[in-house]
């Protein structure tokens, strides 16, 4: 007879960390960022069909990185359990907190009890009445939640171009300069060389203050390009 292999309990769950993260580590990044009027969403994807950005109810949008049919399904969940909040109480029940906590529950429980963790990493975001009511979270793999404020970047880069949000970005920037600033942030490689990301390589969506009810319009090629060569004061 052979020996039982036995590993760890916290051995397994480095192990479990390790493989997620790298696996969220190749995938092209995520931007998500306020400015003056709302909230920005930033990727590169030039995938007009598999979006890495989406609505989930009226004021909450999602955005994700990792492998696409682990973020989707975590997407349709979503979608449903606004929906069903939404039509069982009030459309002012569905928050992102309350959305957060459903994602943090079930990240939780795969990482922990399936044979392997989801590769993903997601943030949640809903739009109040002033910038100070704007909620940002971000969920990792593993089920943990940041309350994040004013920007979040996730997948390949994350840490890089964090620290360029955190010298660059400022709450007054509007729209145009939001984007510029998410997009050239982004398109630096590993070496730290600039590349350029054109409108058709990016998907681009926002929550905006102004609308009524729904808040989320995706930005079409067209306006993109407008925003991103627009100068800047």
């Amino acid at each position: 007879m052979s020996m039982p292999f036995y590993v760890s309990p916290e051995q397994l769950m480095k192990d479990r960390a390790d493989y997620a993260r790298k696996g969220i580590a190749r995938g092209r990044a995520v931007v998500v960022l306020a400015y003056e009027g709302g909230i920005a969403f930033v990727a590169e994807n030039p995938s007009r069909a598999l979006h890495k950005i989406s609505e989930i109810y009226d004021r909450i949008a999602f955005a994700a990185v990792g492998k696409y049919n682990e973020f989707e399904n975590l997407r349709v969940a979503g979608v449903r359990y606004a929906d069903l909040r939404g039509y069982s109480y009030d459309r002012s029940d569905v928050t992102a907190r309350g959305l957060a906590n459903a994602y943090a529950q079930t990240l939780g429980t795969v990482f922990t009890q399936e044979s392997k963790p989801y590769e993903v990493e997601i943030v949640v975001a809903q739009i109040g009445a002033t910038a100070d009511d704007d909620q940002i979270y971000r969920l990792m793999y593993d089920g943990s939640v940041a309350d994040e404020h004013g920007y979040v970047a996730m997948g390949g880069g994350a840490d890089r171009i964090s620290a360029g949000l955190e010298q660059e970005w400022r709450p007054d920037l509007d729209l145009g300069g939001a984007l510029q600033l998410a997009v050239r942030l982004l398109g630096v490689d590993a070496e730290g060389n600039p590349r350029e990301l054109t409108a058709d390589l990016l998907e681009v969506a926002v929550l905006d203050r102004s609308r009524e009810r729904r808040t989320f319009r995706r930005l079409p090629v067209p306006l993109l390009r407008e925003l991103l060569s627009a100068p800047q004061a």
